[in-house]
């Protein structure tokens, strides 16, 4: 029976490592949208409805994990479990009908917007409606507000820290991002590259199709970018940090005690610990030039070469239609975004914390 516990255990361990869960999201996401007429149908839906349901409630009731099935249902997560259930049915309804649109462009026949008359008078069909979603949303709040219980703490104590620290919910994948990169890039360039990226990319992409229709086949690069920004690159991580980020900011899988006293055997490295040390046999050079020398050449393989090489071959028609400048602003923000998951799972499997590890001026990459 222990025997049997304990490999449960491990593969429980294993399903829930950072890795698998972010690869194995990335794999199902990918997986999605290439099978999406068989995957994104209504039956399809219920399924995958059921079944991520009935996994939910066995990770909140069957393991004996006192501290994962508080961290489960405790209150204040449970606008988180909402935004699983919301975001991923919002997801499936949008691909669901950019199927049927598809398949009826191919058909010859119209779209499902087609002939549409959206205009309504303001007074009373818009008035009428906000007011009926106004008192519903009230009386929604009221009941969520008798039934689950603000989680107020006491006041902030500078002796008495809790640990974890977690930001609010909306924050926990910036603070995530804090474990991968130093905080002038996780906290100030990141957030600026998706404010920035937002702004720009009515000005990259001019393409006209899928303006005002539900579509994939006239958008598959642009849909499957924002697909896997927004569920993998953020969600993903709001739910790692809520569900498996515990004290110290390590992972516990489901079965695990919340141990403050555990700490993660880590040894990290940059890459010129490889390339020095483990490649060349040797120590590092004095000069911080020449002792980041492999990582910064690694960026600029990663920055400048790999888009050059993409231009001419897989993105060939796309930089035909964009041009250079439009070409190199989008490969910039594609890049830096593509970046964010390499770092994440090198972090992950061999403890690789600076690509360009400049201490002495704080560059850290």
């Amino acid at each position: 029976m222990l025997a049997e516990s304990g490999s449960m255990q491990g593969l429980i361990d294993l399903i829930f490592s950072p890795s698998v869960i972010f690869l194995g999201s990335s794999a199902i996401l990918a997986a999605y949208l290439t099978f999406r007429r068989a995957l994104a149908r209504p039956t399809a839906a219920v399924f995958a409805f059921f079944i991520f349901t009935a996994i939910y409630i066995w990770l909140c009731t069957a393991i004996k994990d006192h501290d994962g099935r508080l961290i489960a249902l405790f209150p204040d997560n449970f606008p988180i479990t909402l935004m699983l259930y919301s975001t991923f049915s919002l997801a499936w309804l949008g691909l669901w009908k950019a199927v049927q649109n598809d398949d009826r462009v191919a058909r010859g026949e119209p779209l499902i917007e087609a002939g549409a008359d959206d205009k309504v008078f303001t007074w009373p069909d818009l008035v009428y409606t906000e007011l009926i979603c106004m008192v519903v949303a009230t009386a929604a709040i009221t009941v969520w507000a008798i039934v689950l219980k603000a989680p107020l703490e006491p006041p902030a104590n500078p002796m008495d820290i809790p640990n974890p620290s977690k930001a609010p919910w909306y924050f926990l994948g910036l603070q995530e991002l804090l474990v991968y990169f130093d905080p002038w890039i996780a906290g100030v360039l990141l957030p600026g590259f998706i404010i920035v990226g937002l702004i720009a990319v009515p000005y990259i992409d001019k393409n006209p199709k899928g303006n005002g229709y539900y579509t994939f086949s006239e958008r598959p690069l642009a849909i499957s970018l924002f697909y896997f920004g927004f569920l993998i690159m953020w969600v993903v991580l709001i739910m790692l940090g809520t569900f498996l980020r515990g004290p110290n900011w390590n992972f516990f899988a489901p079965g695990h005690q919340w141990d403050p006293h555990q700490s993660a055997a880590l040894l990290n490295i940059n890459v010129s610990d490889i390339f020095w040390i483990k490649l060349l046999g040797g120590g590092l050079p004095s000069n911080f030039v020449i002792r980041e020398m492999p990582g910064i050449v690694l960026l600029a393989v990663y920055f400048i070469l790999i888009p050059v090489a993409l231009a001419r071959t897989l993105f060939a028609r796309l930089f035909r239609q964009m041009g250079f400048v439009r070409y190199a602003i989008f490969m910039v923000l594609f890049m830096t975004t593509a970046l964010v998951p390499i770092k994440m799972i090198f972090r992950w499997t061999i403890n690789l914390k600076y690509i360009v590890g400049i201490t002495e001026y704080f560059f850290n990459v």
